[in-house]
């Protein structure tokens, strides 16, 4: 068994984004009472622990990633014993809790950045990164937001720009200042004393910037399907400047007071799985970070996963990853990574696939909300669209299609509200429902439990090596889990392909060894003295060494 202490290391973290888990109340908006009534459910999933995304006080301009109070819950979300009732049911149950800390930016109403405002005198002046007109009026350099436009706006009371790498009402905090990291540690220590598990770190490679304000340079490699001003630059001086590690060991001393805690960070950055690596080497940095190298492109393949796990596995420093295909910034899975990029359709064969891949890989695993029903990007009408980014790029999907509302009954809103949900619930994902699913043996939310009951059984799948094998074909992957102590190994095996296919297996074992029953579970065939597999569309084979 891992050590207490070490409970996260190949662990499975499920992501809750509240607004759209559950509505206790009837005002449409998911709260954390929801969650807590809800509990039973993820536990009964077989995962290790919960993430839930902010649900501090906050102006939502950013979907709760603008915090205005640090240690204050939204009252749309409750209050600060509904988060102590939830924390207290998560532990009756057996479940982590980790929580968002968002500690690059601020919102724009948080009092920090209000009296930062004031004047260029105040106690705060220099809590946030403030930086005088070019002599013709314009931004200090050409750094770009990530949601469009120039990262800089200008504040007429202090006639100087202040710089947001994300909306405009979400200030960057001035981290070589010491006061604002004395300042941060101060909050993130309130939530350590109340109880809680961990810390995702939001976008934590983006808190120091370049203090010379040197502009970036073009991107030369830009994407032609993404040829945004954020894109077009290479990040060499906003972001994941040197000098983030030294703040990152001063969060991981204040958490090694703490028993049994941990740190995961997200990395988003042009080279983020080498970066990932980085901040999670030795022993007193991030305990574990994801980045976005499986959070994109446009279909499974073998070279994309192989080339992230090996990438990150050849960093010095033995760092541990986390992976994750979905979460609510990007895409769903089951729609992003589906043949059909237009139609937005629902392949169980493809999403019980990825299921099973996901929680083969070594390192931990984030399991997105409504990701063991295999949901599909849903389709949101631009009048009902609350992402700021979503609005900036329509027709193009923003992230709204991957925080509406979780459908826990084949019913109007999905059984989410009684009220008028936040967002409206695509009618495709009625018949996903939890109601429909959890009663059916073949069922996508049926294969998600068996295969974390799979991986938990199994501490090699969890924790063991990994070792990739070839075969020239991007549709078909192949790798080896293992460990030295047992000297037990498992060649994992899946079709990425919608077709069915014989392949040659590098294993003299003629025994397959299906977890459980499952359409998704190929056969294995002798020839002579060759092993192959018999693999059905997006089929799967474990094969014990």
């Amino acid at each position: 068994m891992t050590d207490q202490k070490d409970w996260w290391r190949g662990a499975v973290i499920y992501q809750i984004y509240p607004r759209s888990f559950k509505d206790a109340n009837g005002d449409g908006i998911g709260d954390l009472k929801g969650v807590r009534e809800n509990l039973e459910y993820i536990a009964q999933l077989g995962v290790d622990a919960i993430w839930i995304s902010p649900f501090f006080k906050s102006p939502m301009k950013d979907g709760g990633y603008d915090v205005a109070d640090y240690r204050a819950v939204d009252p749309v979300f409750g209050d600060l014993d509904d988060f102590d009732g939830l924390l207290a049911k998560a532990r009756d149950l057996g479940l982590k809790v980790v929580i968002d800390q968002v500690l690059s930016h601020t919102s724009d109403e948080h009092p920090w950045f209000q009296e930062s405002r004031k004047d260029r005198t105040n106690q705060k002046a220099d809590w946030y990164v403030w930086a005088d007109p070019k002599p013709d009026g314009s931004p200090p350099n050409n750094w770009q937001s990530v949601f469009g436009g120039p990262a800089w706006e200008f504040d007429q009371r202090r006639q100087q720009y202040y710089l947001h790498n994300f909306v405009t009402g979400q200030p960057d905090l001035n981290y070589h200042n010491p006061d604002v990291q004395n300042a941060i540690l101060d909050e993130v220590e309130f939530w350590l004393k109340r109880g809680v598990d961990g810390f995702r770190l939001d976008v934590i490679n983006f808190i120091l910037h370049n203090q010379d304000l040197t502009d970036n340079p073009p991107n030369p490699g830009v994407n032609p399907a993404d040829r945004r001003p954020f894109t077009m630059q290479l990040h060499i001086h906003n972001q994941s400047q040197p000098g983030v590690i030294n703040f990152i060991r001063r969060l991981r001393a204040l958490t090694n007071r703490y028993d049994s805690k941990m740190l995961v960070g997200e990395v988003a950055d042009d080279d983020g799985v080498r970066l990932s690596a980085l901040y999670t080497s030795g022993n007193d940095l991030l305990h574990t970070s994801y980045n976005f190298s499986m959070l994109g492109g446009d279909r499974p393949s073998a070279s994309l996963v192989r080339s992230s796990l090996e990438t990150f596995a050849a960093q010095p420093g033995g760092g541990w990853p986390t992976w994750a295909f979905s979460n609510h910034d990007v895409r769903r899975v089951a729609s992003r990574w589906h043949p059909d990029k237009d139609g937005f359709h629902h392949d169980p064969r493809l999403s019980q696939m990825l299921i099973a891949l996901l929680l083969s890989l070594r390192g931990t695993i984030s399991l997105y909300q409504g990701e063991e029903l295999g949901l599909p990007e849903a389709i949101i009408p631009f009048e009902y669209i609350q992402d700021p980014q979503g609005k900036a790029i329509y027709p193009l999907p923003g992230r709204d299609g991957a925080r509406s509302p979780m459908p826990w009954y084949d019913e109007t809103n999905g059984g989410f509200t009684q009220s008028s949900p936040w967002l409206p619930v695509d009618l495709k994902h009625h018949d996903l429902a939890v109601s429909r699913q959890k009663s059916a043996s073949d069922s996508t939310l049926a294969f998600t439990r068996q295969m974390l009951a799979f991986r938990k059984k199994h501490r090699f799948l969890r924790t063991g090596s990994i070792a990739f094998h070839g075969s020239g074909d991007d549709n078909l992957l192949m790798f080896s889990r293992g460990e030295r102590e047992n000297e037990q190994t498992m060649l994992c095996v899946f079709n990425m392909a919608n077709g069915a296919r014989r392949i040659a297996l590098p294993t003299r074992s003629a025994e397959a060894t299906p977890p459980f029953s499952s359409e998704r579970f190929g056969t294995l065939v002798r020839e002579e003295d060759r092993i192959y597999a018999d693999l059905p569309a997006y089929g799967v084979i474990f094969v014990p060494g």
